[in-house]
C-alpha cells in the first residue's frame, strides 16, 4: 500500500496524471494474465496481444 501512495504522491508532485491511464490499463492486463494461466480462459488472452 505504501507503494501505491508513494506513487500518488509522485503523479500529484510531477503533475504527471496522464500516467494514470497507462498505469492501470498495464496494472489490469497484468493481472489478466496472472490470474488466466493455466486456466481454459488462458487462449482468448493470447488473442488479445
Amino acid at each position: 500500500m505504501a507503494f501505491i501512495a508513494e506513487l500518488w504522491k509522485f503523479l500529484k508532485i510531477r503533475k504527471k496524471f496522464w500516467l494514470l491511464p497507462i498505469l492501470v490499463m498495464m496494472a489490469i492486463f497484468g493481472g489478466l494474465v496472472v490470474l488466466s494461466h493455466g486456466t481454459a480462459v488462458a487462449p482468448f488472452i493470447y488473442t488479445i496481444f
